[in-house]
């Protein structure tokens, strides 16, 4: 299986960023009680939450606070009411972007992504105009330097992978959202711990962007995340190699 994607592109490059920032334990906590919210507590049907546990062990928030978070969410707790709002538009170079964001104001949150994205070189898009270039996809990642992929093959074949992508140092397996569960416990019963897991936004084609386009995308995806209520933003460039170190 073969292919190639760049999602690991931009979370390889902004996964040490995103580990400083003082507002990650909001954002993964927001995380926790929308998916709860949306599918209950049990991680066994409930795909997006083993997810968002994931992430929250990930930046080490403490399980008393990611149990906190699940009980607000399916309603045991009272908590804050947050909607989820997806924005699109484009970045320098064309790209495509999307905002995923979490809100008790729809109208200052609306104002406020609109002007990072004018002031970083990009524009608010109407609803559709580029969603239609991203799918859903649960995606591992794995070190080539613990797997081979002859060994991701032979468990995910059997439970749901799609392919396999080569990039660079790691192995990347995508499945359906649905298969998300079911080829994660695979992997843990064999033993095979991923970098990386999610169920994520991927881009069906990319734009090539030169190393001036690049900063300027990575410095407007800081700037959107920046805001307390944008959750995740996912993008289409593919950045040149030198702005990946």
């Amino acid at each position: 299986m073969a292919g190639h994607s760049k999602w690991h592109n931009i979370q390889a490059r902004k996964s040490v960023q995103d580990a400083k920032k003082s507002k990650f334990f909001t954002k993964v906590t927001k995380e926790l009680m929308l998916a709860a919210r949306a599918g209950g507590a049990d991680t066994a049907l409930n795909t997006r939450l083993k997810s968002a546990i994931a992430a929250a062990k990930a930046v080490n928030l403490p399980k008393d606070k990611i149990e906190q978070a699940i009980k607000k969410g399916t309603g045991e707790l009272a908590g804050e009411n947050f909607d989820e709002v997806l924005y699109e538009g484009y970045g320098p170079g064309g790209v495509a972007i999307l905002i995923e964001a979490a809100t008790d104001n729809r109208n200052r949150t609306v104002a406020e992504v609109r002007h990072i994205l004018a002031k970083g070189g990009g524009a608010m898009g109407e609803a559709g105009c580029v969603g239609w270039m991203f799918s859903k996809k649960g995606v591992f990642s794995f070190p080539k330097a613990s797997f081979t992929e002859d060994q991701l093959m032979e468990i995910g074949l059997e439970h749901g992978a799609e392919e396999i992508v080569d990039e660079d140092d790691v192995w990347e397996v995508h499945c359906a959202p649905e298969d998300f569960n079911a080829l994660s416990a695979a992997f843990e019963a064999a033993g095979m711990v991923s970098e990386d897991a999610e169920v994520a936004m991927m881009p069906t084609n990319t734009v090539s962007l030169d190393a001036e386009n690049g900063q300027k995308l990575l410095r407007l995806i800081d700037m959107l995340e920046d805001n307390d209520d944008v959750q995740k933003v996912h993008t289409n460039g593919d950045l040149p190699d030198e702005l990946l170190g």
